[in-house]
């Protein structure tokens, strides 16, 4: 790989950014606090496969890959050939797609809880859908929730209440200005793996709650019996149940965390790898849940232009073509198998945790300040060596052994020069910028 020669354009763009852009960028995961700023790359050139070229001529190996949302790898053939071949056609016409028929009925075969199928642009927004529809169903007002489900006011009001594990805000650093005070009450957090806790709300609030909203898993599958138990407290009161799958499904199962547990909600969310990185969402559910938001105003003039749902076509159908579910527990294992040499190798008491298909490392510290200073140091030290990642390391289909072995190389040299800095308590000796800091804090692992 090319060697690393500094990131001065990024940082210059970043600089006239903060002109322009509140905030710098667009997704708070974008933004340089995220990463080592000064020595990760924030602007990139161009993507192919399972690399990126930044502003400034660096090459990275990607294992964040648009934070999730590119499967197959970046500029994948077959995807951009369909969506050319559809710009040629019309990108969005006047009158319907039939693409929008196709893409369903494809949805429908794919994920176990679709019966039925509403299209937006991301995951967010298709939170947002789902949260009027189940309000709709029911004539509910109240939301269960557990996870990250996006921007929108109907979510971030559960920032009114507190984290019922810290008694701070729910979500850290994401304080709900602008978002009306009147939605107070409105969305409940609970916290993950904690069925009694579910059951308590239901009963604090009979008669009121119209969904539960959850991400049924993202560090690790869910325990025995936990989402089954979800559903039944749920039904029992009435209420829906929401799988939110926008991170945590493809991957692991192409129909979803749901596919590989056997528990099938009455809605599901899906967004980011269902289109290798094209705008897309979709919200899919039970014909009795779906059916009625037939007389909501659920409607936007993007939400099945042909772009995605093309592209959408074929990132599943070429998921399914190339074995992916295999696929991807082979990359994960052979990931693990790297990291986990690396750790032996340099000494270092940590170890690979997390999905098979997400390994990531996890370094014992003496406190959670020494936590962020090593996860800081790591990122800083691997963009050096041409790696872009956090602790963890979620692949592509287009990612190859020999992409492995280089970021266990590099892993190696970086954990030693990590445990160098535990061994001798100068951690911040070794770090040139900001300890990095994490955009939210979920309630589910």
């Amino acid at each position: 790989m090319p060697s690393y020669t500094g990131v001065a354009k990024s940082m210059e763009l970043y600089g006239r950014a903060a002109e322009l852009i509140p905030g710098r960028t667009q997704l708070i995961s974008r933004r340089s606090s995220q990463f080592a700023h000064g020595v990760s790359p924030i602007y990139a050139e161009r993507a192919k496969g399972s690399r990126f070229v930044d502003v400034d001529g660096n090459e990275f190996i990607d294992w964040i890959n648009a934070v999730t949302a590119v499967i197959l790898g970046h500029a994948d053939d077959v995807v951009d050939s369909a969506v050319k071949e559809q710009i040629d056609r019309g990108s969005i016409y006047t009158v319907n797609s039939a693409l929008e028929i196709e893409l369903a009925e494809i949805l429908i075969e794919t994920i176990p809880s679709a019966e039925m199928v509403r299209y937006t642009k991301g995951g967010g927004e298709a939170c947002a859908v789902a949260a009027r529809i189940a309000r709709g169903t029911t004539e509910r007002e109240k939301i269960l929730i557990c996870g990250y489900h996006g921007w929108h006011d109907w979510y971030q009001a559960a920032n009114f209440q507190a984290n019922p594990e810290t008694g701070e805000f729910p979500f850290a650093g994401i304080e709900p200005t602008g978002v009306p005070r009147g939605l107070e009450g409105s969305v409940l957090p609970f916290t993950y793996g904690d069925p009694e806790m579910v059951e308590a709300l239901l009963q604090e609030n009979v008669g009121e709650v119209a969904a539960i909203m959850m991400e049924p898993a993202r560090g690790q599958l869910p325990p025995a019996g936990y989402l089954e138990r979800i559903v039944e407290l749920a039904h029992q009161h009435g209420a829906l149940v929401i799988f939110d799958e926008v991170s945590c499904g493809w991957r692991f199962r192409i129909g979803g965390i749901q596919s590989e547990v056997g528990v099938t909600p009455d809605m599901t969310v899906v967004a980011k790898a269902m289109s290798n990185g094209y705008p897309m969402g979709a919200v899919v559910g039970s014909r009795e849940a779906m059916e009625p938001a037939g007389r909501m105003f659920v409607s936007s003039s993007y939400w099945s232009d042909n772009v995605g749902l093309a592209a959408s076509v074929a990132t599943i159908t070429e998921l399914k073509r190339r074995d992916s579910e295999r696929r991807f527990r082979e990359l994960g294992g052979a990931v693990r198998t790297r990291l986990e040499r690396a750790i032996s190798d340099v000494g270092i008491d940590a170890r690979v945790i997390g999905l098979e298909t997400a390994p990531a490392i996890s370094v014992d510290a003496p406190d959670a300040d020494a936590t962020k200073k090593i996860a800081t140091l790591f990122c800083q030290e691997m963009a050096r060596r041409g790696i872009y990642c956090h602790l963890g390391f979620q692949s592509t289909l287009a990612h190859t052994q020999e992409d492995i072995d280089i970021t266990g190389e590099a892993a190696t040299e970086v954990l030693g020069i990590v445990k160098g800095g535990l061994d001798h308590g100068d951690l911040d000796s070794l770090i040139e910028c900001d300890a990095s800091k994490e955009p939210f804090r979920r309630l589910v692992s």
